[in-house]
Order: C-alpha cells, then structure tokens, then sequence
C-alpha cells in the first residue's frame, strides 16, 4: 500500500509543479511533455499497485483459511531504506520552498568559457559559462548551419532586442561573430553582478539559463560599460541600451563583447528569471 501512496505522491507532485508554474524553474518547457507523461504514468501505476494489493489481501485470506501460512524473510530494514529514500524528494519537493538562482551563485561558482571548463567536453556537466554553447548537442556541421541561419536573421536586426524567448540564441550568436556586431545597437535585461576584476564602472548583466533541464543551467550576458557614477547592488535588475563592442578581460586573457550603455532604467524581477534555448 506504501508503494501506491509514493507513486500518487510522485503524480500529485509533478501537478502542483505544472499547476504552480514551478515546473519551469526546472526544466525547458518545450520538454514539459515528458513531465507530463511521467505524471500519467506514476497515477496509473499507482493505480495499478493499489490492485495488486487488493489482489494479493484476497490471495492471504485465501491461504490463511487453507491453513497455508507463508514465512517471509525478515527485510523491514530494507524496506525502511528503500521507502525513506524514495519519501524524502517528496518531503523535499512539498515543504521546501522553490530557489531561484542568483549573483551568490555566480560568486561561488564563477563564470568561465568552455575551453577554460575542466568539465568543457561534457556538455551534460553543471558548468557555468558566461557564453552559451550548445555545440556538444549537434554534430559539427548541423551546428554550424544553425549558426549561420541564425546569425543572418540576427544580423538584420539593428537595434538588437534581446528578449527572454531570444535571450540564449542572441548571446551564443554575438560570443560567436563577435567581430559582426561590433557597433550595433542593442537592448537587454539582466541582474547585476559586481565583478571586483572589472573597472568601477563595468558590471555585468546576467541571466540564468536553461537549455535542456536545471542539470546543464548556466548563467550566461555580457559585460556592460556604464555611464559615470552609475552604481548598483547585486540583483538589481536593469534593462540597458548600448552598443556592441569588445572589451580585454583579464582573467580571460581575451577580448570579449562588451556593452557600452547610453541608457539605463531600474526593472522589476520578472515572474520568471531563467531563460530557455529554443530552436
């Protein structure tokens, strides 16, 4: 009966997620079919465990009026381990509150390009990167006729409005072609993290993204060139306008694209924070 409990535990779980919109704090969306699926299936095996249990308690009655008394071996222990392990995400998933990523992880984890990333060959690892890369998902020349389509319907833009819809693409394609944008206007929001490498006046913007599930989140923007005397505390959300060009970052040893902004305005926290890759 334990097991058809969890089981409903696991689908009731999984609704609340969709029901509460936490679900995207998790995964991309456009997967949310699979939770979907994996919600159907846990109900309906849950119901399946509840009649295999009326099943079985009609099966003992029967034996136990035949005089037929089975000894099993003595597994409570076991069973304490499996169910307390199979319980505790539960527990987990329903009292404890939803996190949302912010400059505290960035902090503690840092930022970095692949080719710095001692886990950049593995495109399933936790890495955090500061440009995205969804190379290691296609093959070399699917990925690259995915950029160029990408980049020319980029390239027409002027200004370039970053959108959360279009937030990855339009990062993985200026990291890209970096020299192809230099000088364009562009126009984007993110949450503020004060690097102590950067000038005084230099912070980044981040958002925190998701290509395929929180497994392989990164945080992902671009330098920005702020105007004079304009300060900011982490977290603060701002939607900036500026134009593109390049910027030597030391711990790169690298030029990377910068933003150097003619105008700024204080937004609030959008109801979602992450953005997703879309193709």
């Amino acid at each position: 009966m334990l097991r058809a409990f969890i089981l409903f535990g696991f689908g009731f779980y999984l609704m609340y997620l969709h029901i509460s919109g936490n679900i995207s704090q998790y995964i991309n969306m456009k997967y949310s079919y699979l939770s979907i699926s994996a919600m159907i299936a846990a109900f309906f095996l849950a119901i399946i465990q509840l009649i295999m249990v009326f099943r079985d308690e009609d099966l003992a009655a029967h034996h136990e009026h035949m005089g037929h008394v089975h000894e099993g071996e003595n597994t409570w222990w076991k069973k304490i381990l499996v169910y307390s392990l199979l319980i505790y995400p539960l527990i987990a998933g329903f009292l404890f509150p939803v996190a949302t990523l912010d400059s505290t992880i960035v902090s503690a984890k840092g930022f970095h390009f692949p080719k710095n990333n001692a886990a950049g060959d593995d495109p399933y690892a936790m890495n955090q990167f500061l440009r995205p890369d969804t190379s290691g998902y296609f093959g070399a020349s699917d990925y690259q006729k995915m950029m160029e389509k990408e980049r020319k319907s980029l390239d027409k833009e002027n200004p370039i409005i970053v959108t959360d819809d279009n937030y990855l693409m339009t990062m993985e394609i200026i990291y890209n072609y970096p020299g192809d944008f230099i000088g364009k206007k562009i126009q984007f929001t993110g949450f503020v993290y004060n690097d102590t490498v950067t000038d005084v006046n230099n912070v980044f913007l981040f958002r925190f993204g998701i290509i395929h599930c929180v497994a392989d989140s990164g945080v992902y923007g671009m330098l920005t060139n702020m105007p004079e005397g304009a300060k900011f505390d982490d977290d603060t959300w701002l939607k900036v306008t500026g134009t593109i060009e390049q910027e030597y970052y030391a711990p790169f040893k690298m030029n990377i694209p910068a933003v150097k902004v003619d105008h700024y305005e204080t937004i609030s926290k959008p109801k979602d924070v992450y953005v997703y890759r879309t193709y």
